[in-house]
């Protein structure tokens, strides 16, 4: 440990957890404005970074197959999104964001005030610095 609480993984993981209440409470309350679940705000948030077979969207969204059927009905019979054979496996269905699924979620994020405003008090370097840092910790796969 360094003696710095503030940089110990314990004081990290109280600030992300502090952080992520931020955040989860800022988007359920957008998704709310919508008329959506936080649960349906999610699926589409995953899926704007492009189609996804519903096993991979239940495993993304850690929850039951059958509970990401229910979430996927719901948002295609409101048009959001839509269901397709795989490219390359046509008994696999990927589930796309249609046209206005974009729109409500690009509606969502521009709602979400608290998030948007305490990324903005970082200046172009920091956010630099910041998306580095959450890229190594979150995306890329641990050292080999």
């Amino acid at each position: 440990m360094t003696g710095n609480a503030r940089a110990d993984t314990a004081g990290l993981m109280e600030l992300l957890s502090v952080s992520l209440g931020v955040y989860y409470g800022d988007f359920t309350v957008a998704a709310a404005s919508e008329n959506l679940t936080a649960s349906q705000g999610k699926c589409l948030t995953v899926l704007r970074r492009g189609p996804a077979a519903m096993r991979v969207l239940a495993h993304t969204m850690t929850c039951d197959a059958s509970n990401m059927t229910g979430i996927v009905d719901r948002l295609e019979e409101r048009g959001l999104v839509r269901r397709e054979p795989s490219p390359t496996d046509r008994r696999i269905k990927n589930v796309v964001l249609t046209v206005e699924g974009e729109r409500v979620t690009d509606a969502m994020r521009a709602k979400m005030r608290a998030t948007q405003e305490g990324l903005d008090r970082l200046s172009d370097q920091e956010r630099e610095s910041l998306h580095t840092l959450l890229e190594r910790v979150f995306l890329s796969p641990p050292d080999a």
